[in-house]
């Protein structure tokens, strides 16, 4: 069965035509033209990959880098530390549909993030859990990165 094909270039409103104007088709084109204004997905779209939504917070103990990832496999997934760099790369796979593909916003195929580890960051106990389409990286900070309450003595 084959997977449905989506256009590589973006598709513009047909503006000689006779035809009536296509609303999701000139939404697509508007898309396309900010995000290459803002420079968004310019990059991505050149290479094929593209950046997962992402937060990062900071506890007394850790850093949690928490990345959506709906619909990923545990095996489809690489978390790597190389240096002072936490690297997350992976592919999301096109589910087989029945039908024409009109419209799609799901992302698919590659996607990579990358962002820089703070100082004091052990970096032998990462661990990464994936649960219910969410990847929970935790960077534990080592002794001296964590705060310390200092006793107050009155003289």
């Amino acid at each position: 069965m084959a997977l449905p094909v989506l256009r590589s270039a973006p598709l513009r409103p047909a503006r000689d035509s006779l035809a009536p104007p296509d609303p999701l088709r000139e939404l697509v084109h508007l898309q396309h033209r900010m995000s290459v204004l803002i420079g968004g997905d310019a990059p991505a779209a050149q290479t094929g990959m593209w950046t997962p939504p992402a937060d990062i917070t900071e506890n007394d103990d850790a850093y949690l880098v928490e990345i959506d990832l709906p619909g990923v496999k545990r095996r489809d997934v690489t978390v790597e530390v190389a240096g002072d760099e936490l690297r997350i790369t992976g592919r999301i796979q096109e589910r087989e549909k029945v039908g024409w593909l009109r419209y799609r916003t799901r992302r698919v195929g590659r996607f990579a993030y990358h962002t820089l580890l703070p100082a004091g960051v052990d970096a032998d106990r990462i661990r990464a859990d994936l649960t219910d389409g969410v990847l929970t990286v935790r960077l534990p900070k080592t002794a001296a990165a964590r705060p310390r309450r200092i006793a107050v003595h009155t003289a």
